[in-house]
């Protein structure tokens, strides 16, 4: 079915009697050509990409709970390109472009809102590294936008740039970057892989990989097992559990990451901002919610929630960019499993088993990455060879010393 006005305006005068479900729920069949492990962004993408861009349809994408019940409804729906280093870069462009074009590419409502995002710096230090981030991100096609005090007082007035500790000295704009909604990608993305043939299982949890002589001939399910020529494993913070399941053991830690809504406000914020003194970044919502997040909760866990005083923390970074937010009732507060990496860049490579793929390590970038992710992983799948803008991303550039630390931290993921 494709959606259009007419389409709305039909529905509407015959009491949308016509309307039918937006995918299927099939049984799990004995074998497919590739198995994909994971039904958040990344994985229906890479169904969705393996489908349409490569022909491979005999494709089932399994879910241990329901579609989208992972980090891509847990997250701050925010989308940029603004990287340095050459690794990153030209990916999330590749991806940012494809996000343009996203709506019109499957036939959904997504929401995409291209307003800008804003990191703001507050010293001269800052901004010479916002401007070296500018000049790369320029050289890489992307766009960028260094602003003075005054012209982000223009946008943003609400701000506080007299701050006695943190003021406001100006900004680097993208203006390009903006928000998504995120459910709506799961669905879009779900939408367009079922049209073209794709089995979208839900709550079928993989328990075991069916390795013979190096060669992964399928997975184990608490739903029987199902063969596959390719299986490719994508589902975030659970990255370690699930490839330990095939013997591996994965340069990654997972960690609760927390976002918040505010009650609704009058149009407070044009964009996204980020704060240069502070692990703090807020947009604002159709509904006029503050959707803001700030650091990890800094120990190890698998828990889709996290803790008091993470809540505290960024709150205070709220309160020292934008102090009139202090009266504002927070609604609600989620958590996401981050599966961050050691030097804060993902990896989208083969592994050592034959016909096993893995995607993950996405740290704090992997909503904005969802497009492209998927698309590379497709292209990693199907021809197996890595796609131009992910040839960085391997599993074993720790080993080469061939690192994407973007930060340039070090090698803990709390700093990433």
């Amino acid at each position: 079915m494709r959606y259009s006005l007419l389409k709305i305006l039909a529905e509407g005068l015959k009491g949308n009697t016509g309307w039918t479900p937006v995918w299927r729920n099939p049984e799990p069949r004995e074998a497919y050509d590739v198995v994909i492990v994971g039904a958040g962004g990344h994985g229906l993408a890479t169904a969705y990409y393996l489908a349409k861009e490569f022909g491979i349809t005999n494709v089932a994408v399994l879910e241990k709970g329901w579609l989208g019940s992972g980090n891509i409804g847990r997250n701050t729906t925010i989308i940029r390109s603004n990287y340095l280093l050459p690794g990153n870069e030209p990916f999330y462009e590749f991806s940012m472009k494809l996000w343009e074009g996203l709506e019109q590419d499957f036939n959904y409502n997504a929401m995409v809102s291209q307003r800008g995002i804003i990191n703001l710096y507050h010293n001269d230090g800052q901004q010479a590294a916002y401007l070296r981030r500018a000049n790369a991100m320029r050289m890489a096609g992307a766009d960028a936008v260094m602003l003075s005090q005054d012209e982000v007082r223009r946008l943003c007035p609400f701000l506080d740039f007299d701050n006695a500790r943190f003021p406001i000295k100006g900004g680097l704009m993208q203006p390009r970057g903006g928000t998504v909604r995120h459910d709506a990608v799961a669905w879009g993305y779900a939408r367009g892989a079922d049209e073209r043939g794709v089995d979208i299982i839900q709550n079928c949890e993989v328990t075991g990989f069916q390795i013979e002589d190096g060669v992964c001939r399928g997975v184990e399910t608490s739903r029987g097992k199902i063969s596959a020529k390719k299986v490719a494993v994508c589902v975030a913070g659970s990255s370690s559990r699930v490839m330990s399941l095939a013997g591996m053991r994965l340069p990654i830690e997972s960690h609760v990451l927390q976002a918040f809504v505010s009650e609704g406000l009058k149009p407070t914020i044009p964009g996204v901002v980020t704060f240069g003194a502070g692990h703090f970044y807020v947009s604002q919502s159709d509904k006029g919610g503050l959707v803001f997040g700030g650091d990890l909760d800094g120990y190890n866990s698998y828990a889709q929630r996290g803790g008091l005083p993470v809540v505290e923390d960024v709150c205070e970074g709220g309160m020292a960019v934008m102090p009139m937010i202090g009266r504002a009732r927070l609604l609600r507060g989620w958590g996401g499993i981050m599966d961050m990496s050691m030097d804060g860049s993902p990896f989208i490579d083969r592994t050592s088993i034959d016909g096993l793929y893995f995607n993950g390590g996405w740290c704090y970038g992997g909503f904005k990455a969802t497009p492209a992710s998927g698309f590379t992983y497709a292209h990693l799948i199907a021809r197996d060879e890595p796609h131009p803008v992910a040839a960085a991303y391997r599993l074993d550039r720790f080993q080469r010393g061939a690192m994407i630390d973007e930060k340039g931290m070090g090698a803990q993921p709390n700093l990433h």
